[in-house]
């Protein structure tokens, strides 16, 4: 290694040339990167979707959920299926084992259900999809007082003039109902003219067909025949002949039918600030630049707006690159005052040019680090800028060693070259090598798993890559430049302002070193002296510290509290009832945020902008939130509605609670009548609810009511709340089957059940594509023949020669009530039990663990058929908890590997490591003292932490070892290493807690997800390093005891009467 930075020493045009290139590839690769929120993870994920129209859930899990299931049987690599079984849909989600081929499982499992031949023919052709990553990018409203056909023609225009624009590949519209026709013929016509609505079908699918005919071919060439008769509109089918009479008269479909050129049948509205409204949805995909991307819809849609026809607005929902902006102006801002604020630490205690030119290799490891960006695929995101914070202070560490050290040689009266040679060399392998234990320590971001593992990974990439370039520069760059920087000839150095500050830094330097000899190194010696109460002491500190989690003084949450600028509330009633009663539910939030509203700006100052901007309604479907796989799908279904209201970004609302808002939300809501579940959510991101049992088994009356009972448990404590379950009644149902007089007259089952489902569902006759849009053409009753039973009873059947009988007379009815959807895990049924902890009254761990050691064991012995286990936050937490023990395990064996190779030790490793448990311990105080719970960041900051604080250990026991091989005594050797490594070992830590200082005091939203690591890394490296300067002292002579014991005892029983020391560590 000498040899190396010699040749960069004495060759500084390589040195520079190296450093252009950092710097230089790093700007460039900057322009070149794109950016983004959030990093795209792909998660190894397939879903199934066979949809099974006017099927109720019980059908769809008997037909369809259950036939895919037996089917998955034969396929590896599935960790996981969920089944869904909604009202006329099926859906199944496989979760697909890591270290499997997901493209090759996708594959198998669409052979698989191709391979499917017993589902019902009304079903539609299965859809197998691989999740895909998708982010998104800008939600634009559309709203007007003017009718749906009229608002959804706008809305695909904006669409496709979206699609359209450059660097815009995926643009849905979304709250609009699909286009339909419906043939609607009343049974007083069909038994007038004795025809049955499959007649009516097959007349129109005979009539409306295109179909090419071959061609002719002819001397002057050939020519194609093409039968053109296809229906696309209502109009075009009305002449459509139904029946030609014995007189050669025709009917059409005009004179027996009403056709609607019209919507799917639907309870499907939204609403924005009261008008009725629709929604296009702008997505990225792959390296699509959001920013970029934003400013091209943003310019597009100045010229657009004044196109849209009067009483149409246009109004934007949600921005995704904002928030982008603002996270990344509030993350880069941080940044900058923390680099200020190193440079301010360097220029106090080194020398001025020194500490330039140390400080210097901050953004050059940082630029050397963006620029293997993009080979290895990094984006510019939040989490990017997020490793650049943590990285900031350690990055230089390296080189405040080095360049320390060869200052020391260089006030040794020893020529520049010499002492850039020398300095660099003496801790070349320190240095190298606490570089690398650092980088083993952010090894478990990237090799951890589960969903957030993946998602972090990118922090673990970043902060290696900058280490590495933090290494190239602080031993070949760095060295090169202190040896030729010149001492004289600059004016600003011969300032009033650079000779003060110059006289200022020796009378620091000076102190600090008079500190460092009379003030630390006799507490050092008690502490040597007195080594094992040191340690005791050092113990017992700990245990403390580790009992403020026990007694709940710091609490554990996985994920922290991170406020968004939506607040939605999310209403559920009970399955079949009415459309206006959801309505007026609906109509009770909205009125409630009318009160808020005018609460909350009241309050505020007369130009401040308004807290409530805007109110987004939507009955029959549940409302996107970001990116990504949707929730399950509720679209059409009366039951379900959900309020949403859209704030300003929080640098313009200011220190404003959301969560608060939300909460009076919830007091002027009050209760809603029949609702069977209302919740209000302010949390910008979520991985599940706080409490989440699965139940799962196979008779559904016996999960239905344990959960109920469970749901009861959770309601008698207090600070739970939301509580609900997955298991619902649906809708009334009315279940058929022949009578013996049906028999008589050959009708099957398949007859009436197919001849109920065309009158009341319909026949779908064909589908047509007309513009972008698939119209169904359906033939049906009147809606006005389909509103109750009494319709039912009045209806006809035909039999197979024509006759027409009551329906009374040939079925039966039963009357009861189904599910409203049927979930499944691993084809076995499953109900989620789940609620929501308010955190300042109790924790979801404490009451998960009260129920399981009250309440679990005397259900189990009521419902020994039942399994339960944990779903959402929680299982999502003991995933992640498991993988980052299992990466902290092995990043301690590295870390343990790296340090015995240069000391040639098994137990000085450990005494260096000893220090790793004390950074944890600090970084707990750290969230004591800043009132934050611990969180799963803050336990990746631990980790991290353990590297970080193994170097300052590592440079003061090296220094010991080298002093003892120049023949001092192990105690004076110590002493003397830890006045001499005193500075610098205070200096890298310092620049690596005061380069997290501007995070930690000025937390926000933004900030939110890397506060806890920054107050992991900042506590825990500044209690680690008194701990180093102390403990790791007493330690070594605690070893060099150890080591001398087996000399001792045997000259002990040699002579028992001798007094006598075992080695000179002993005084």
């Amino acid at each position: 290694m000498k040899r190396i930075i010699a040749w960069f020493v004495d060759n500084s045009v390589a040195a520079n040339l190296l450093m252009f290139i950092l710097v230089i590839g790093g700007f460039g690769a900057l322009l070149v990167t794109h950016q983004e929120e959030f990093p795209n993870i792909d998660p190894d994920v397939v879903q199934i979707r066979v949809p099974y129209l006017g099927a109720s859930p019980e059908e769809v899990e008997r037909a369809i959920c259950v036939r895919i299931e037996e089917a998955m049987q034969s396929v590896q690599g599935i960790r996981r299926m969920r089944a869904l079984a909604n009202e006329g849909l099926c859906t199944v989600t496989l979760e697909i084992l890591e270290g499997f081929d997901s493209g090759q499982v996708a594959n198998d499992i669409k052979s698989q259900v191709d391979g499917i031949n017993t589902f019902p023919v009304e079903t539609e052709k299965p859809i197998v999809s691989k999740f895909l990553f998708r982010g998104g990018v800008m939600q634009i409203m559309l709203a007007g007082d003017t009718d749906e056909r009229t608002l959804k023609e706008i809305g695909q225009d904006l669409r496709e003039q979206l699609a359209g624009l450059p660097g815009i590949s995926q643009v849905e519209t979304a709250f609009t109902r699909p286009y339909e026709i419906s043939v609607e013929v009343p049974e007083q016509m069909l038994r007038r003219h004795g025809l049955s609505l499959a007649q009516v079908g097959d007349a129109i699918r005979r009539t409306s067909v295109d179909m090419p005919g071959g061609s002719i071919r002819t001397e002057s060439g050939e020519i194609l025949l093409r039968t053109e008769g296809q229906a696309y509109t209502a109009r075009e089918l009305e002449d459509v002949v139904v029946l030609t009479r014995a007189d050669g008269t025709q009917l059409h479909l005009r004179e027996i039918a009403t056709l609607v050129d019209g919507f799917e049948e639907g309870d499907l509205r939204a609403r924005l600030d009261g008008t009725p409204a629709m929604m296009v949805k702008v997505f990225r995909v792959g390296d699509e630049d959001i920013i970029k991307m934003a400013r091209t819809i943003n310019a597009f849609l100045e010229a657009y707006v004044p196109t849209l026809p009067e009483g149409v607005r246009l109004a934007i929902w949600q921005d995704e690159s904002q928030e982008l902006r603002v996270r990344l102006d509030t993350l880069i801002e941080n940044a900058r005052n923390g680099l200020i604020l190193v440079l301010i630490v360097l220029a106090l205690f080194l020398r001025f040019r020194i500490a330039i030119w140390v400080a210097a290799g901050i953004p050059i490891a940082i630029l050397g680090g963006i620029m293997l960006f993009p080979a290895m695929g990094i984006s510019i995101s939040t989490l990017t800028v997020m490793a650049f914070i943590l990285v900031l202070g350690i990055v230089v560490d390296d080189a405040i060693v080095v360049g320390e050290r060869i200052y020391a040689h260089e006030l040794n009266a020893e020529p520049k070259r010499h002492a850039a040679i020398v300095g660099a060399h003496e801790v070349s392998v320190p240095v190298i090598f606490g570089v690398l234990t650092t980088m083993a320590t952010f090894l478990p971001l990237i090799l951890g798993g589960g969903r957030l593992g993946d998602f972090f990974a990118v922090i673990g990439y970043v902060v290696i890559l900058c280490l590495i370039m933090s290494i190239v520069e602080s031993q070949l760059i760095l060295p090169s430049h202190l040896a030729h920087r010149k001492t004289s000839g600059y004016t600003f150095e011969n300032t009033r302002f650079v000779q003060g500050w110059i006289r200022f830094q020796t009378r620091l330097a000076d102190g600090l070193g008079h500190f460092a000899m009379y003030g630390y190194r006799p507490v050092m010696t008690v502490a040597m002296n007195y080594r094992y109460v040191t340690a005791a002491l050092a113990l017992a500190a700990m245990i403390v510290v580790l009992a403020l989690i026990g007694s709940g003084r710091i609490q554990f949450q996985f994920f922290p509290s991170v406020e968004g600028d939506r607040i939605y509330a999310t209403l559920i009633m009970p399955e079949g009832v009415p459309v206006e009663l959801t309505s007026a539910a609906i109509g009770q939030l909205e009125r409630a945020v009318a009160q808020l509203k005018e609460e909350l700006d009241s309050a505020r100052p007369e130009a401040a902008p308004s807290l409530v901007q805007h109110m987004f309604t939507s009955l029959g479907t549940n409302i996107e939130r970001g990116g990504g796989p949707p929730r399950p799908a509720t679209a059409g279904q009366s039951h379900f509605g959900e309020v949403a209201i859209s704030m300003p970004p929080f640098d313009v609302r200011g220190e404003v609670s959301v969560q608060a808002i939300a909460d009076r939300w919830r007091e002027l809501t009050g209760p809603i009548p029949d609702a069977v579940a209302l919740s209000f959510s302010a949390a910008a991101f979520s991985t599940g609810e706080a409490i989440n049992f699965e139940l799962t088994g196979r008779d559904v009356d016996t999960l239905r009511q344990m959960a109920a009972e469970l749901r009861g448990e959770l309601g008698r404590y207090s600070g739970v709340y939301d509580i609900s379950d997955s298991f619902r009644a649906g809708k009334q149902e009315v279940k058929l089957s022949l009578t013996p007089a049906a028999r008589t007259l050959g009708l099957t089952m398949n007859d009436l059940a197919s001849q109920v489902r065309q009158a009341f569902y319909g026949l779908e006759v064909q589908r047509v594509q007309r513009g972008v849009d698939d119209v169904r053409i359906m033939v049906r009753y009147p809606e006005a023949e389909r509103r109750s039973l009494g319709d039912l009873e009045n209806m006809r059947i035909r039999t197979a020669d024509g006759t027409e009988v009551p329906f009374a007379s040939v079925a039966k009815v039963e009357i009861g009530r189904g599910f409203s959807a049927i979930n499944r895990q691993d084809a076995r049924r499953i109900v989620n039990v789940t609620a929501e902890v308010d955190r300042a009254t109790t924790t979801p761990e404490q009451v998960i663990a009260t129920i399981r050691r009250s309440t679990l064991p005397g259900l189990f012995e009521k419902y020994p058929e039942v399994a339960v286990g944990l779903g959402g936050e929680q299982e999502e937490r003991a995933s992640s908890l498991a993988s980052l023990a299992l990466g902290l395990v092995l990043a301690l064996l590295i870390i343990y590997a790296l340090l015995a190779i240069p000391l040639k030790s098994y137990l000085q490793p450990l005494v260096i490591m000893s220090v790793i448990p004390f950074g944890a311990i600090g970084a707990i105080t750290g969230h004591y003292i800043m009132g934050e719970p611990l969180v799963f960041f803050s336990m990746l900051g631990m980790v991290a932490l353990s590297g970080v604080v193994v170097n300052a250990s590592l440079v003061l026991v090296d220094y010991i070892n080298r002093q003892r091989r120049a023949g001092v005594d192990v105690w004076e050797a110590v002493g003397i290493a830890g006045v001499t490594r005193f500075r610098p070992i205070l200096l890298t830590s310092v620049t690596t807690a005061v380069g997290l200082a501007p995070l930690l005091v000025n937390a926000n939203w933004a900030t939110a997800f890397v506060i806890p690591m920054a107050i992991s890394l900042a506590f825990g490296v500044m209690f680690a390093t008194l701990i180093t300067l102390f403990l790791v002292p007493a330690l070594y002579l605690i070893l060099e005891d150890l080591n001398g014991l087996p000399e001792y005892l045997k000259f002990y029983f040699q002579d028992a009467n001798a007094q006598s020391s075992p080695s000179t560590a002993v005084r």
